[in-house]
Order: structure tokens, then C-alpha cells, then sequence
């Protein structure tokens, strides 16, 4: 039996390096990384591994006033970034977004429990339960006066009595959130 003749070999191009596309969709990336690394607190940057001359464009950008002047900022940085190693500098932004996050869930949190403390009496009774620790006998002082706040202003919620009932309840809800932080650590936040 004759076997059909073998077809040649198809030849795949396969480029050495990225398409223009794939580059400038990194670039775009990595513009948009430096843009999230110029508006990290300096405590965060400082302690964020990156190349110095990095670091000395990230606090250019921060003494540049104009408008125009931060944007070519930004587009320098951009391109410094393509030489940084990009991992720690998106764990760095990962971690202060994080903490954005846990800290609007524990605002909304608190101003959960402080809605239905001041609204129903059995709120007082749950919190006490998962909260035994807590001073309870404030917790009712600080009720009264944010129930008489809302008696007395019911489409307001900024008296004197919610501010107070929030301070007592963030520093709770806050150990739930993140067991490192306590009742101790208690902040003077207004709503």
C-alpha cells in the first residue's frame, strides 16, 4: 500500500516579544498603579519597597501644584514603574484599599447598632448579650440622651446624644472587626 505523501510542516509565527497592544495595555496598567502609589499616606510609601528614583517622583508629584505639571508627574511615573518590581508596590496599594474597605464596613456597622439601639428597646437587650463587657448602665444614659435628641429633632441625627452613642459603639463593633483593636483604643470620630 502507498501511504499519502506527509504534508510539509505549517510554520506558527510566534513573536519574541509582546504585540503593541499587549505593551500599551501594560503601560496603561502600570499608570494606573502609579496613580494608586501617589495617593498612599506617606507612612505606607516610606515603608514600601521601590527604586529611589520612584520615590523621588512620587514626592515631585506631591510638591507640583498645577494641574498640567501632575499629569506629566503622573506619566513619569508611569514610566518608572516599568523598571520597579511591581509586586510589592500592588501589595502596598492591595493592603491601604483593604483597609478602606474594613473601615467603611465598620462605619456602617456602628451606625447600624446605634439606629437600632435608639429605635428599639431589644436592640439594648441583644447588645448586652453579645457585648457583656461593655458598660451598660452608660449605654442607657447615653440612650436616653439620643432618644430625647431625636424627640426633639426627628429628621436630625447629629445631636450631641448619637455622636456620643456612635463613640461608645465603634470601639466594640471595631474589636469584631479586627481583634488587634479594642475598647481601649477608643477615637474621637463624629459621624
Amino acid at each position: 500500500m502507498r501511504q499519502a505523501p506527509e504534508a510539509p510542516p505549517v510554520h506558527v509565527y510566534v513573536p519574541d516579544k509582546p504585540s503593541k497592544t499587549k505593551r500599551k495595555q501594560q503601560a496603561h496598567d502600570l499608570q494606573s498603579l502609579g496613580e494608586d502609589l501617589v495617593e498612599l499616606p506617606p507612612k505606607r510609601l516610606a515603608a514600601t519597597e521601590m527604586p529611589e528614583i520612584l520615590r523621588d517622583a512620587i514626592a515631585e508629584y506631591h510638591r507640583t501644584r498645577s494641574f498640567e505639571g501632575k499629569r506629566r508627574q503622573l506619566q513619569y511615573i508611569g514610566k518608572q514603574m516599568r523598571f520597579a518590581d511591581e509586586a510589592p508596590l500592588r501589595e502596598a496599594v492591595d493592603a491601604f484599599k483593604l483597609g478602606s474597605a474594613k473601615d467603611t464596613l465598620l462605619l456602617h456597622e456602628v451606625e447600624r447598632w446605634r439606629d437600632e439601639l435608639v429605635a428599639d428597646d431589644e436592640a439594648s437587650t441583644r447588645w448586652a448579650k453579645e457585648f457583656p463587657q461593655s458598660d451598660q448602665q452608660r449605654l442607657r444614659s447615653l440612650l436616653r440622651a439620643a432618644r430625647k435628641d431625636a424627640a426633639a429633632a426627628p429628621e436630625q441625627r447629629n445631636g450631641r446624644g448619637y455622636r456620643e452613642l456612635f463613640r461608645f459603639v465603634k470601639p466594640w463593633l471595631k474589636q469584631e472587626i479586627d481583634p488587634g483593636d479594642g475598647p481601649d483604643d477608643e477615637e474621637q470620630d463624629d459621624d
